[in-house]
Parts: structure tokens; C-alpha cells; sequence
């Protein structure tokens, strides 16, 4: 799981949210497994977590964003194996009022939930990726990008969606509260998440040239328009 973005500050690496929620000590509810890659040449296959629905995982968000601030503009890219037939939130930030501000849902046609500081958009208006099926109990790789005001779902570096977000101008995301991973599991549902995710470029959930080359598109429109070129949280 990471979170990278395009802000003013310079942050070297991405935001290794599992990491950070602290999956490497087995909490109860996880156990470790086989990833979306069982063999690699030179190293160890991919390491992957299974949740259950026992799992209460969280943590501040400022552990996440040691400087209190969440980028306006961000993507969240992570690999994912949901059981068949799941709908449930993987993700969510609630601030310190405990009003969910964002929330990445997995399922049959996801929704993409999002409240900045002006509880903008309303939830009629949060972003439903309808064409999408993320369980159907395959492996998949998602990146969500957040740009200005509207919102792109990459998957499996094939299909892609963009829908608006119509949040407020200078959008913000509260950092006072907490994140947590899997808090609306359903039943006994269970889903595997690759631990490490390595990209280069806002836009990029996998190593395929067609998605490389539009990172390499977009870091030369923003050099040519003078804006900051996209930085690792």
C-alpha cells in the first residue's frame, strides 16, 4: 500500500501504510501469505496479508504524514485479492470528530469516498466506478489518482476510468484523527493485500510500458505549465 503525491514538500519515499499500521508483527485477525507474484528471479516471492474480519487495525494519521499535512492532490496504489463477492471499505481516515473524510471501497462497482473540510462533495456526488469488478477473486493492481477535482481509477494498467470529485477549492484532509485499514469488513469476509508496492509516477499501478509512458506525459505537462513535478509521500 503507498500514497504518493504531488505537494511542495520533498518527501524521498512513499508511504508504506502497512507498515506504518505495523502488519510485519502479525497482529491478531492477519496472517501472513503468498502474494500476486509466487516466484521472482533473484529473490523472494511476493508477501501478501490475509485479514479477517477480528483484525482492528489503526493508527494516527499523523504517523502517516509526520508533518501534518495530506497533499491535495495524492494517488493510493496497492495489489489486491478480494474473496469473491465483497463489498467492503479497505481504507478509511476519519479526522478527529470521527467523520470518515476518505475511504477506498473494494467490490463489484466501487465507490470512492471523499469529505474535505467544507463536507464537499455530498454523498450522492462520491465517485462510483460502475464498470469496475475489483471481487471477483482475482489479483488486481488499482491505483487511484486525486487531481484537482477529479478522480482516475487504474486497473491492472488496462482500464481506465476518471470521474469528477466535486470537492472545494484547496480541498483538506484532516491529519487530527485516525486511519484505519478494514474497519467495515463484513461477516467472515477476508482479503489479501500485498505488502510493498514500487512505482514511479502518480499515475502508475505496474511496470507496463503503456502506463510508463503516460507518468512520462504527464511530467512533461507539468513542466511545461511550471508546476511542481509529482513527489513520493
Amino acid at each position: 500500500y503507498a500514497i504518493l503525491s504531488k505537494c511542495h514538500q520533498i518527501i524521498p519515499e512513499p508511504v508504506d501504510v502497512l507498515k506504518v499500521l505495523d502488519f510485519q508483527s502479525s497482529p491478531e485477525g492477519v496472517r501472513k501469505t503468498t502474494g500476486f507474484c509466487t516466484a521472482r528471479r533473484g529473490s523472494k516471492p511476493d508477501v501478501a496479508y490475509r485479514v479477517g474480519k477480528q483484525a482492528q487495525i489503526s493508527a494516527p494519521t499523523k504517523q502517516l504524514f509526520p508533518g501534518g499535512v495530506f497533499p491535495e492532490d495524492f494517488s493510493i496504489l496497492f495489489t489486491i485479492k478480494p474473496k469473491a463477492g465483497l463489498q467492503s471499505f479497505l481504507l478509511s481516515v476519519y479526522n478527529k470528530q470521527g467523520i470518515q473524510q476518505l475511504g477506498v471501497e473494494v467490490g463489484r462497482a466501487p465507490v470512492f469516498l471523499y469529505e474535505d473540510q467544507h463536507g464537499k462533495p455530498a454523498p450522492e456526488e462520491y465517485p462510483l466506478f460502475r464498470s469496475i469488478n475489483l471481487a471477483d477473486g482475482k489479483w488486481h493492481r488499482v491505483a487511484i489518482s486525486v487531481e484537482k477535482k477529479s478522480v482516475t481509477i487504474i486497473v491492472d494498467c488496462k482500464k481506465k476510468v476518471t470521474r469528477p470529485l466535486s470537492r472545494s477549492n484547496r480541498a483538506v484532509i484532516n491529519t487530527e484523527g485516525i486511519t484505519v485499514f478494514g474497519t467495515r469488513i463484513l461477516d467472515e469476509e477476508v482479503f489479501e493485500v500485498l505488502l510493498k508496492i514500487f512505482c514511479d509516477g502518480k499515475e502508475q499501478s505496474g511496470g507496463k510500458k503503456e502506463t510508463e509512458s503516460e507518468v512520462k506525459k504527464g511530467r512533461a505537462d507539468k513542466q511545461a505549465d511550471g508546476s511542481n513535478s509529482s513527489t513520493a509521500l
